[in-house]
């Protein structure tokens, strides 16, 4: 039998379980389970109800043997101590009957792999999420040998292809379902600005170009005070940055560290795209502006430099708050309810439902928000149920790249399958 192409069967059975008559007392409750906050736990609280309501993840924990997909052998796991802790918390707060929890072994695990969120001090819920999908993937990560892969610098005359290439060798050391849910792809062009050569129609540097495509989990925006809306955090993260002084790029071309230029596009995005909103500086200091965001069908299409993948518009379902100072603020979530698709606002052990338009899309706390894609093709399925491609080697039909739609007719697939190889799994 061959493998699945997506976890469309994990989703149905999870669904089914779920939505049983039988189970009418927990469907009622279900995903609305406040955490008891453990002493300054409310960064680690205020995450893990933003992933708790992250449906395809949630239904991988309930309904799949992840099991046996655990990469024991991983030094840069835990041998599948986060995942199955995380887990068995998932459970607890989907299928048990508590209404409020105790999220005391789960951090107990954490703060072993992790002693920086040791000793009852507040944290960053941003790098909490970030410790934990990184811990989960390596858990979890379907390569067993990484191959030594070096660094392929692009000249930008083949994107669309570079971008491929780069993403199966990414794809040979990296697989799981943490990047079939949360990975997407940017791309990075340095230019030598060299202010000592000129090229010919006068033009500052030598005129080398380096392009590489990057995998990313999340989008840290930056906030100016000419930021007033997510589109204008994103506009700003992809202006072009001139690297000068003691961040100087290293030209190969020159072979010398010179003045560049530095840019950032957005090349695939993933079906769950976290968005960081950068309002701490390097003093800790925080920007209070409050941030417009869409809370459904927020268009990336214009930001997107592909001219491959899936119509990239998405629908907000969680949000990481936060109020106060760094060293000693608070942090909610506010969250979509997959049954209900009501907005609760989760306060550690508290819930309360939230009215969306005066709540939600204009909450000047945001600090973390989490969005997933939005297909045509849903047939039964509700917006905020994504389909996921299970990635693997030897079928990169099912690479964020090649999932294409009718907005792109003229896309021609053999394009980049032609020659690329076929590799064992």
């Amino acid at each position: 039998m061959g493998r699945a192409s997506t976890y469309d069967h994990v989703h149905k059975v999870v669904n089914m379980n779920m939505e049983d008559s039988n189970n009418e007392a927990i469907q009622r409750k279900a995903g609305r389970v406040g955490l008891t906050n453990l002493g300054n736990t409310c960064f680690m609280n205020s995450s893990l109800q933003c992933l708790s309501n992250t449906i395809p993840l949630t239904d991988y924990c309930l309904g799949y043997d992840y099991r046996k997909e655990i990469n024991r052998d991983n030094f840069l796991g835990t041998q599948g101590e986060l995942v199955t802790s995380y887990t068995e918390l998932m459970k607890q707060v989907w299928l048990g009957q508590n209404q409020t929890l105790e999220p005391a072994a789960f951090l107990s695990c954490l703060c072993r792999f992790a002693p920086q969120f040791k000793g009852g001090q507040q944290h960053d819920s941003q790098e909490l999420l970030t410790f934990l999908l990184d811990g989960i993937h390596e858990d979890l990560n379907r390569v067993k040998t990484r191959p030594y892969l070096p660094d392929k610098d692009c000249d930008g005359s083949n994107d669309e292809g570079d971008a491929v290439m780069a993403w199966q060798n990414y794809l040979m050391r990296n697989r799981s379902i943490v990047v079939d849910l949360f990975q997407g792809q940017l791309r990075n062009t340095m230019t030598c600005r060299n202010r000592h050569k000129r090229q010919a129609d006068g033009t500052a540097g030598c005129g080398h170009r380096n392009i590489k495509f990057e995998p990313f989990m999340y989008l840290s925006l930056p906030i100016s005070n000419d930021t007033f809306t997510l589109d204008e955090c994103l506009d700003l993260y992809c202006t072009e940055e001139t690297m000068v002084g003691d961040n100087q790029w290293y030209c190969p071309s020159c072979q010398a560290h010179v003045d560049a230029t530095k840019k950032f596009d957005l090349w695939m995005l993933p079906p769950i795209l976290i968005v960081h909103l950068k309002r701490f500086d390097y003093s800790g200091y925080k920007i209070e502006m409050p941030i417009l965001y869409p809370v459904q069908n927020w268009d990336l299409s214009r930001a997107v430099q592909s001219k491959s993948g899936l119509y990239p518009l998405f629908d907000l379902y969680a949000v990481s708050n936060h109020s106060g100072d760094l060293g000693g603020g608070h942090y909610t979530a506010f969250v979509k309810n997959r049954f209900d698709e009501g907005w609760y606002e989760m306060n550690d052990s508290r819930t309360r439902k939230l009215q969306v338009d005066a709540e939600v899309g204009s909450n000047p706390s945001a600090y973390c928000l989490f969005y997933n894609r939005v297909e045509t093709d849903k047939g039964d399925r509700k917006r905020n149920d994504p389909k996921i491609m299970r990635q693997s080697i030897d079928r990169p039909e099912l690479w964020p790249h090649m999932q294409v739609t009718t907005d792109f007719k003229s896309f021609q697939r053999s394009t980049f399958v032609k020659d690329m190889p076929r590799i064992a799994e």
